[in-house]
């Protein structure tokens, strides 16, 4: 008889779990508390406009990268599902002089010349970093001791290659995305690069994103976060697993610290092993009757900085085809979100994805980076929510229509989600998505598995700083071979890829 696993949670990283647990001769079953799978990786309509809220690019997208495999393994990505690339990937604007990010290196040094000569150094510096760091790809291991039907080895041709790239980490890994752009003395350029990342995160996301793009990885597919999310739950069920949708596990059941089921609507539903994906950081303080004190769990609540957004999404009843496809672009009066002011305005324009608004009509969005949890969480408790978002919404449209005039008068839906929006359907920390790499966190790794309490195993985007989709396959894939490992079983993948 087939051991019983539940996973908790049908986004990305449980998905894969059910998926590799299946695979390899486990009676998976996803309990969600939404009704759609994706977790933070989703998308939603509003009056015939889809927006974008999760994915704007797929790290491991290009058949050339060791991800792939697993993202076809797990249905997330096949044949029939077209990559596109866009090129250039980012660009910002500061009084009147737009740079661009271009996945082309040489074009990219060129042209960052044509802005700055005066940066010469720090941009030939720049651009032999990336190309070195363009050999570095995320690897797939198999966990110690694990049996498996077919190896994941790592060629030492690669090893090999990595080890330019390697030396040149340290010079990234010690400082801020903001320290490091200081070394620039164009203003358009020292913002283009930092706000790649942000601010605050560590610099060598700057060089790691970059050169993921010139390998020819991080494209987007084609239907976005919620296909992907779609296609990997029908490969899931296809196999035999079982999503039940809108049915939150309110705990953990333990006894003896033993893991035995999982509670849903008060109720006990047994297993053999539990796999929560939910966000760790929430899962060890509030599904377990006692919190994990492990010092790995206590570590992650001292060091995990949450990276968190107010999402601003637009219909705007017009072709705005002629807009850049992303943007960012400086402003004198700022945006105010949560009485933080934003000098820096960002979107994204849809208006060439098919489907995704009425013909002749765009969708847009904008993430407005930030910790504004709790003067959200104020305003729901005062009354004053649905007027802020109002408020918000209409000073971006206002700001967004004196840059672009063919929007004035065409917005038709909009749509604000806060970092509440996403506690509500993510039961994450602070409705935080991912969470920031700083000098302090960078390449913060921790456990699977604790070791107070027997058949858990965790998964999840918050295990590896930053996070983010690689992140959830990953961990997804190695809380089964944890869990093949306990009960001497064989980690299998998918023989048809």
């Amino acid at each position: 008889m087939k051991k019983k696993v539940i996973v908790v949670g049908a986004g990305i990283s449980g998905l894969t779990a059910g998926i590799y647990a299946q695979l390899s001769g486990f009676d998976a079953v996803i309990f969600e508390s939404h009704t759609i799978p994706g977790g933070a990786s989703t998308s939603w309509k509003r009056k015939g406009y889809t927006f974008e809220g999760g994915m704007h690019w797929l790290t491991g997208s290009s058949v050339k990268t060791p991800l792939n495999k697993l993202w076809r393994e797990v249905g997330a990505l096949d044949d029939s599902v077209s990559i596109y690339n866009r090129d250039p990937f980012f660009s910002y604007e500061y009084k009147g002089q737009t740079a661009y990010v271009y996945r082309d290196i040489d074009k990219l040094k060129n042209h960052f010349l044509s802005i700055s000569p005066e940066d010469k150094t720090e941009i030939i510096r720049l651009c032999k970093d990336i190309k070195k760091f363009t050999k570095i790809s995320m690897p797939v291991m198999d966990i110690k001791g694990v049996k498996v039907e077919e190896k994941a080895r790592m060629p030492l041709s690669s090893i090999i290659s990595m080890l330019p790239a390697l030396r040149r980490m340290s010079f990234y890994k010690g400082q801020r995305a903001d320290e490091y752009t200081d070394r620039f003395k164009s203003p358009v350029l020292k913002n283009l690069i930092k706000n790649i990342i942000g601010d605050e995160s560590n610099a060598t996301g700057i060089v790691f994103t970059i050169a993921t793009l010139a390998s020819g990885d991080g494209g987007y597919p084609e239907g976005g976060s919620l296909a992907m999310a779609a296609r990997m739950a029908k490969r899931f069920e296809a196999l035999g697993g079982k999503i039940e949708y809108g049915k939150a596990v309110s705990k953990v059941a333990v006894k003896d610290n033993k893991a035995y089921g999982v509670i849903v609507n008060g109720e006990i539903i047994p297993s053999d092993s539990v796999i929560v994906t939910q966000d760790t950081l929430v899962a060890i303080d509030k599904l377990f009757d006692n919190p994990i004190e492990e010092p790995w769990a206590n570590r992650m609540r001292e060091r995990i900085k949450p990276m968190l957004s107010t999402f601003i999404s637009l219909g705007v009843e017009a072709d705005l085809s002629d807009m850049p496809e992303m943007l960012t672009f400086s402003v004198d009066e700022p945006l105010l979100c949560a009485g933080i002011a934003n000098y820096n305005i960002g979107f994204y324009n849809y208006a060439d994805y098919k489907g995704y608004a009425p013909e002749g009509c765009t969708s847009i969005t904008s993430a407005i980076m930030g910790d504004t949890y709790d003067f959200w969480k104020s305003c729901k408790e005062n009354g004053t929510y649905k007027e802020e978002k109002q408020k918000l919404a209409e000073t971006f449209i206002s700001i967004l229509s004196k840059k672009y005039p063919q929007i004035a008068g065409k917005v038709v839906v909009w749509d604000v989600a806060t970092p509440l929006t996403y506690e509500r359907y993510l039961h994450s920390y602070k409705g935080s998505w991912m969470s920031i790499m700083d000098d302090s966190s960078s390449m913060q790794a921790y456990p699977s598995k604790p070791e107070s309490i027997q058949n858990v195993y965790f998964a999840g985007q918050r295990l590896v700083n930053p996070g983010g989709l690689p992140v959830a396959l990953d961990t997804g894939r190695r809380a089964v071979q944890y869990l093949c490992r306990d009960t001497d079983m064989v980690f299998m993948g998918n023989k048809e890829i």
